[in-house]
């Protein structure tokens, strides 16, 4: 029996294993494969077979690697590439997942017992499948950092593949398709991909009824937080932030109570990366954001029994509390209603500049300890000369470290960080033990203030304690990006600016 016999028969066993492929489905499953890799017969498909009869999930990497090597070896994929290899593997992977209307029709059984048994069912096959490519996920760098505000979460993202030149090339000179419309769409189940649009055979969407319509629940593959989810409008329609995105967050939390849900702000530069499809995120997780306290509280008239406080937090945060969520939304209301109209010159809050808008809100939805609760970040995207990729987004000099926008997961405390990290810490760990001159480091140039501005802060810089100060000043960077994201400052006088607006409520 040739290897990709063997690999074909190992897949079906981790497919039975995992409940992917069910007893019956074992022989018409083989079938399939064989018909896929051009091969016309294969041994005993039993999935009592020894051979394939225990497969270890740390193995499944290494088979759908042989199969992308001999499918590039048979011409079945055009380039030996990560992008052609991740097209064919998951065409592969979506020979062994249930259709959609089994897995929504488990999920639902799952359902009826418990919310929890429902995701945690949903949640393993999406891993299983490697939709969630595990593999990938444990080789993102992670770790907490200390800080005034609490331990924050840092990630450096290295799960997303990076394209090689050739395929971006491909995409370039690749037919512009408009199916699906986005990578959120509901077309992506089941779709095969493309150059420029990842495969999605292996995926499964769960469809949920939010405030009265249409939408869909599914997992992040990247999986940045426990039970990254994302919740989608099946509509492919813009995000904005208003009376009903609040009703939503609180209909989909009362579904499912023990997810938090937020949403993206819904304008540029502070409205995270997509933008055209309406959506949240959510997950099974508790951020820096959530744990930190409120440091005072604050009323509204007319909502007296809604709790209100401003939250110790780097940005600005207010947090709504109580038991029903009808007052809660109320008075989230009245805060964005005001705030999209508010201008404070003296504190740099401009409502509107040439009639472009520029206040909006980041909402994020919770039940604790019975009550809930709803966090309204207050976001703005001016720009200056100063600052033209805005005055609330990480300034000039952290850009070496953070650049891209401060989107929802951001804003909760999970810094996540370019890939291109990972190779430049060690670079640095290097040349500081070394003593090189950064400056003359073309790679390294751009962290040479930071590294001179942290480094007389400790005694000793040896082997034994650069790495954890590398990180531990990393997260301090972070921090610092989260205070320039902050609409008012953790100043005597940006709190008062913030207390201001309170006033007006």
């Amino acid at each position: 029996m040739t290897m990709i016999q063997t690999d074909i028969k190992k897949l079906i066993g981790y497919g039975v294993q995992r409940g992917l492929v069910p007893e019956e489905d074992v022989v018409y499953t083989a079938n399939k494969l064989l018909e896929l890799f051009g091969l016309e017969e294969l041994e005993c498909v039993c999935s009592a077979d020894k051979e394939a009869s225990c497969v270890p999930e740390s193995e499944l990497e290494a088979i759908l690697g042989r199969m992308c090597d001999y499918a590039f070896e048979k011409g079945l994929i055009a380039e030996n590439s990560v992008t052609y290899r991740d097209l064919f593997d998951t065409k592969v992977m979506g020979l062994l997942v249930p259709r959609p209307s089994e897995v929504i029709g488990k999920f639902k059984e799952l359902y009826a017992q418990s919310p929890q048994a429902a995701t945690d069912y949903y949640y393993k096959l999406s891993k299983d499948s490697d939709y969630i490519r595990r593999y990938r996920i444990v080789k993102d760098m992670k770790w907490v950092s200390p800080t005034k505000y609490g331990d924050l979460d840092i990630t450096v993202n290295l799960s997303k593949p990076e394209k090689d030149p050739k395929a971006i090339a491909a995409a370039k000179n690749a037919k512009q398709s408009g199916y699906p419309k986005c990578l959120l769409c509901r077309e992506n189940e089941g779709y095969a991909g493309r150059i420029n649009h990842p495969a999605r055979q292996n995926h499964r969407i769960i469809p949920v009824t939010i405030n009265g319509s249409r939408w869909g629940f599914q997992y992040s593959p990247y999986v940045y937080y426990n039970e990254h989810c994302i919740v989608f409008n099946y509509e492919h329609i813009p995000m904005k932030i208003e009376h009903d995105t609040f009703c939503k967050l609180f209909d989909f939390v009362k579904q499912f109570p023990h997810y938090f849900v937020g949403s993206n702000a819904d304008l540029p530069i502070v409205g995270g990366s997509i933008l055209s499809h309406d959506h949240f995120q959510g997950g099974h997780y508790e951020f820096a954001m959530a744990k930190a306290p409120v440091e005072r509280s604050f009323t509204v008239a007319g909502f007296e029994d809604v709790e209100a406080g401003v939250v110790n937090w780097p940005m600005s945060v207010l947090r709504l509390r109580g038991a029903d969520t009808d007052r809660i939304i109320g008075l989230a209301d009245v805060i964005l209603e005001k705030w999209r109209e508010y201008t404070d010159e003296a504190a740099f809050v401009y409502a509107y500049t040439e009639g472009e808008p520029h206040n909006t809100i980041t909402p994020i939805a919770r039940k604790r300890d019975g009550v809930y609760e709803l966090d309204l970040v207050l976001r703005n995207n001016i720009t200056t000369e100063e600052h033209p990729l805005g005055v609330y987004h990480p300034h000039g000099k952290l850009h070496h470290i953070k650049k891209e926008n401060i989107g929802l997961i951001e804003v909760m405390g999970l810094a996540v960080l370019p890939a291109r990290l990972k190779d430049e810490m060690a670079q640095l760990k290097k040349a500081i033990l070394a003593g090189e001159d950064l400056r003359g480091n073309e790679t390294l140039e751009k962290h040479a203030d930071w590294v001179e501005e942290f480094m007389p802060r400790y005694e000793t810089i040896d082997a034994s304690n650069i790495d954890q100060i590398i990180q531990k000043e990393i997260g301090l960077v972070f921090m610092e990006v989260l205070e320039d994201a902050g609409v008012y400052k953790r100043t005597p006088e940006g709190q008062e600016a913030l207390d201001r607006f309170l006033r007006s409520l």
